[in-house]
């Protein structure tokens, strides 16, 4: 990338920075919460039992901490970063959607980061973003 596009980043990049925060600190706390809640044999049962949940709870807390620390380079334009974050959104993603199935009373906080995560995505990979992106 050259100094003259650093000069000028898209709004839509750096609020696709904030957004990837945010997403990030969805998947933290979505982690957090099943983690706390690693005991419900309810629960235990929807994730195949209590090595399932863990496992989940820690690979949603490792991608959203991942996430929140990338996404600094996401400011500086990149592309590494840009090409992790897609990365760690498609896994976020696939992770919220199969959270919510289980713990359906996680279903507000992980639909609400796949949401997040979505438009990251679209912000991500628009016309001015790739610009900006280009090495």
């Amino acid at each position: 990338m050259n100094s003259a596009a650093v000069n000028r980043r898209p709004g839509g990049v750096t609020l696709v920075a904030v957004l990837v925060w945010i997403s990030g600190a969805f998947d933290v706390v979505g982690g957090v919460l099943l983690l706390f809640m690693q005991n419900d044999a309810g629960l235990q049962d929807s994730f195949s039992g209590k090595t399932g949940l863990v496992t989940t709870a820690v690979v949603d807390i490792v991608l959203g901490i991942i996430v929140v620390v990338v996404a600094n380079g996401l400011l500086r334009g990149r592309n590494g970063a840009r090409l992790i974050i897609t990365v760690v959104e498609v896994f976020s993603i696939t992770a919220g959607i199969f959270t919510s199935i289980a713990a359906p009373t996680l279903l507000s906080t992980e639909l609400l980061g796949v949401l997040l995560s979505v438009v990251v995505l679209a912000l991500l990979w628009s016309r001015s973003a790739s610009a900006y992106f280009l090495p």
